[in-house]
């Protein structure tokens, strides 16, 4: 699904953006395959928060939530005034685990 200009979360409603699917490669230099699909990928993820609905209270935009496995929607599309596409997905509330101001390093 793809949506032209910003999307407006209701209520409480969590949108996260830069949640790694890809191959990685951690700080160390080690090279980490793509496993979403697999049983090796079933483990939680981060996600940067984009936008909260009005009534969100834990977390706030651009701070990092680590998300409990297959807690969140499949990707929405969103075309930015520029042109440039973002991947946005809606996560459950239950499931946000921790909360960082920045991406933590050395994590896939």
């Amino acid at each position: 699904m793809k949506v032209k200009g910003k999307i407006k979360p209701l209520r409480d409603v969590v949108f996260v953006q830069s949640m790694e699917f890809d191959a990685q490669t951690t700080i160390a230099g080690l090279f980490i395959p793509k496993d979403d699909g697999k049983v090796t990928g079933i483990r939680p993820r981060w996600g940067k928060v984009y936008a909260i609905g009005p009534d969100q209270t834990q977390v706030t935009i651009g701070e990092w939530v680590l998300i409990e496995h297959g807690r969140w929607t499949r990707t929405v599309e969103v075309e930015q005034d520029d042109g440039s596409v973002l991947e946005v997905r809606m996560v459950d509330n239950n499931a946000i685990m921790a909360v960082s101001e920045s991406m933590p390093e050395g994590t896939v």
